[in-house]
C-alpha cells in the first residue's frame, strides 16, 4: 500500500617519574587571557540576559510553531490509526462471507457500524463504496424515522474580557504568516475536494490532508482504502476540525505574554546574580589549583562546578579530572614498579642460587644442569624486560602512529594461512578461520598492533589446546562493531579469573609447560591495544549443553570504520 502524506503546512603517555634533578619548585605561571575565534557559551549567556526581553517572544513563537506541528502530526497519526482499525472492521463485518456473492460493502451493515461508532469517536466518519458513492456519514444517520442530520453546536459566548483577549490574540496571530499555503475548506465546496482524496484511497493510497477553514482554523482528514484479501472494496474517511489544537496553542501563547511582562524585572535580578556566579567560582578554582601545586597533598581537592553546564563547569571538571588522572598515573607507576621489581626478583633469586651452587659443585654433570638453569633464568629475564619495555611504551606509540582502514576478515584469513604453512615447524593444534564474507569487517586502526593482539590470543589458545584440538578464529559484524572470536579446546579459565587474566604478570599456564616461558604480559598488552582503539575484550568459557567446560573463548569488539557503515 502506498502512502501519500500532504504535510506541507508543518514548518517543521608515558609513565611518570621525573628524575630528582627535575623536581625543582616550578615558577608560578602567569595568568594569560585567551580569546577564541568563536563566541563562548558564557558570552551567549550574558547576551541572552540583556536581550531576553526581546528574544523570548521570538523564541516562543518559534517554539509554538514546532509545538503546533507536533499536535497536528499527533492528530493525523491518531486519525490514521483509527481509520486503519475501522477499515479492517468494516472489511470483516460489512462484507458477505459467501464467495459467490458480490464482495462489495453491504450498506445496511456499514450504516450500523457507523451509527455505533459515531457516539464513541469525536471525528466525522464517511464510508464510500467501490464506485465512490457515499454509503454512510456519521453526521447523517438513517433510522426508522428517516435521516437525521447532526450539526455541531457553536461554542458558548465568552464574557467581555475573554472576548477582548480573543480579539487581541487574533490580531497578533494575523500578523504572522501562517497557513497561507493551505487549501481552504468550507462545508459547501468541501465534498468536491474530499472526493479527490476518496478516489486516491480507492486506488489503494492512504491520504492525509490538512486544510484551513474560512475562519482560520484547521481541518484534518485521513482517507484509507477498505480492503479484503488485497481487494479494495471502498474507502473510509475520518475528518476533524482543529479547535483543540488552536485552543492549546492559544493557551500557551497567553502564558508567554504573561511571562514577557515580567521579563524586565527578571533581567535586572539575573544581571546582579551573574556577577557573583562568574567571579567567585573562578577565584575558588584558582585558589584550589594553587594549593594542589604548592602542597603536593591529596587532601587538597578541586571544587566541582560540573552542574553549572557552562565553561566554568567544564573548567572545574577538567581540573578535577586532570588532578585525579595525575594521582592515578602516579599510583600506576608505583604499582608497575612494584610489580616489575617482584617479577624480576624471582628469576634473579633463582639465578643467584644457581650461580652460588655452581661455584661449589665439582661434578661436571650437575654443573651443566645448573648452567642450563642459569640460561633459562637469563632468557626469562630477557623476555620479561622486553615485554615490560613493550608495555611501557605502547601508549606513546599508539598515540603517534596514524590509523588506516584494516580489513579484519583478511587479517584472520592471512594468519590462518601462515599457521597452516608453518604447521609442521610449529607443531600443536591447527588454526582455522571462519569469516562472514557478506559483511565489510573494516576497522580504523594500526594493522601491526591489531595483528599483535590476534597473535597473542592465538598463541595463548594454542598453548592451552591439546595437540588434537583446534583453534578457531571467527569474525562478524555486531551492530556498529566488528566482533573477533578466538576459541580453543583447552581446559578453560577459572571462573573467578575471567577478568584477572588481563592483569599484568598474571600467569595460569597449562600442565607440562616449562615455568618462566611467558611473562604474563601478553593479554595485558592486548587489552591495552584494544582499548586504545576504542574497543573491548573479554574472556569466557565454552560450555556444552550439560554445562561441561569445552575450552576458552576470547572476544574482541572494535568500532566499525565509518567507510564500512
Amino acid at each position: 500500500m502506498r502512502a501519500e502524506r500532504d504535510d506541507a503546512p508543518m514548518t517543521v603517555s608515558a609513565a611518570a617519574g621525573a628524575p630528582a634533578a627535575a623536581r625543582r619548585p616550578a615558577r608560578r605561571p602567569r595568568s594569560r587571557r585567551r580569546f577564541g575565534p568563536g563566541v563562548s557559551r558564557l558570552t551567549i549567556r550574558i547576551l541572552a540576559i540583556n536581550l531576553l526581553s526581546v528574544a523570548i517572544l521570538f523564541i516562543g513563537v518559534l517554539y509554538l510553531d514546532r509545538y503546533q506541528n507536533s499536535l497536528i502530526r499527533g492528530e493525523l497519526d491518531a486519525l490514521d490509526r483509527q481509520a486503519e482499525v475501522m477499515a479492517r472492521a468494516v472489511a470483516e463485518l460489512a462484507v458477505e462471507p459467501d464467495a459467490t456473492v458480490d464482495p462489495g460493502l453491504m450498506a445496511d451493515r456499514v450504516k450500523r457500524i457507523v451509527r455505533r461508532l459515531s457516539g464513541v469517536l469525536a471525528s466525522r466518519i464517511r464510508i464510500y463504496g467501490g464506485e465512490g458513492r457515499l454509503i454512510a456519514d456519521s453526521r447523517m444517520l438513517t433510522g426508522p424515522g428517516g435521516t437525521v442530520r447532526i450539526q455541531p453546536l457553536p461554542p458558548p459566548e465568552p464574557d467581555p474580557v475573554q472576548r477582548f483577549a480573543n480579539r487581541l490574540y487574533e490580531r497578533i496571530v494575523n500578523w504572522l504568516p501562517r497557513r497561507s499555503e493551505l487549501p481552504v475548506w468550507n462545508e459547501a465546496t468541501g465534498p468536491e475536494s474530499l472526493f479527490k482524496d476518496v478516489r486516491l484511497a480507492l486506488g489503494g493510497t492512504v491520504v492525509r490532508k490538512v486544510r484551513a477553514t474560512e475562519s482560520g482554523g484547521l481541518f484534518l482528514s485521513v482517507a484509507v482504502p477498505v480492503q479484503r484479501y488485497k481487494q479494495v472494496l471502498g474507502a473510509l474517511m475520518l475528518s476533524v476540525e482543529g479547535e483543540d489544537i488552536d485552543t492549546a496553542v492559544r493557551e500557551v501563547r497567553f502564558e508567554i505574554l504573561g511571562m514577557f511582562a515580567v521579563t524586565l524585572g527578571i533581567t535586572i535580578l539575573l544581571s546582579l546574580y551573574l556577577a557573583g556566579t562568574i567571579t567567585r567560582p573562578i577565584q575558588r578554582l584558582a585558589s584550589a589549583a594553587e594549593q594542589v601545586r604548592a602542597s603536593h597533598s591529596r587532601r587538597q581537592t578541586i571544587p566541582d562546578f560540573g552542574r553549572r553546564g557552562d565553561e566554568i563547569g567544564d573548567l572545574s571538571r577538567s581540573l578535577k579530572a586532570m588532578t585525579e588522572e595525575l594521582w592515578a598515573r602516579m599510583d600506576a607507576v608505583e604499582r608497575f614498579a612494584a610489580d616489575v621489581a617482584h617479577e624480576i626478583k624471582n628469576p634473579l633469586t633463582s639465578l643467584r642460587s644457581a650461580v652460588e651452587t655452581a661455584a661449589r659443585v665439582q661434578d661436571p654433570e650437575r654443573r651443566q644442569r645448573l648452567m642450563a638453569v642459569i640460561m633459562d633464568d637469563v632468557g626469562r629475564l630477557n623476555r620479561l624486560i622486553t615485554d615490560i619495555s613493550e608495555a611501557s611504551r605502547i601508549d606513546a606509540e599508539l598515540s603517534r602512529e596514524d590509523r588506516s582502514p584494516v580489513d579484519i576478515g583478511q587479517v584472520l584469513s592471512a594468519l590462518a594461512e601462515v599457521y597452516a604453512a608453518t604447521a609442521e615447524e610449529r607443531g600443536g593444534p591447527p588454526v582455522l578461520a571462519e569469516v562472514d564474507t557478506t559483511d565489510r569487517l573494516v576497522v580504523a586502526g594500526q594493522e601491526g598492533r591489531l595483528v599483535q593482539v590476534l597473535r597473542n590470543l592465538i598463541e595463548n589458545a594454542r598453548s592451552f589446546s591439546p595437540p588434537d584440538g583446534t583453534v578457531r578464529l571467527r569474525a562478524w559484524q555486531d551492530g556498529e562493531r566488528v566482533a573477533v572470536c578466538v576459541e580453543d579446546d583447552g581446559p578453560g579459565l577459572p571462573e573467578g579469573k575471567l577478568e584477572a587474566v588481563f592483569d599484568r604478570f598474571y600467569s595460569e599456564r597449562p600442565q607440562g609447560e616449562k615455568f618462566g616461558t611467558h611473562s604474563g604480559l601478553g593479554l595485558s598488552i592486548s587489552k591495552q591495544i584494544v582499548e586504545a582503539h576504542g574497543g573491548t575484550i573479554h574472556a569466557a568459557n565454552r560450555r556444552s549443553p550439560q554445562g561441561e567446560v569445552l575450552g576458552a573463548r576470547f572476544v574482541v569488539r572494535l568500532p566499525l570504520a565509518s567507510s564500512a557503515r
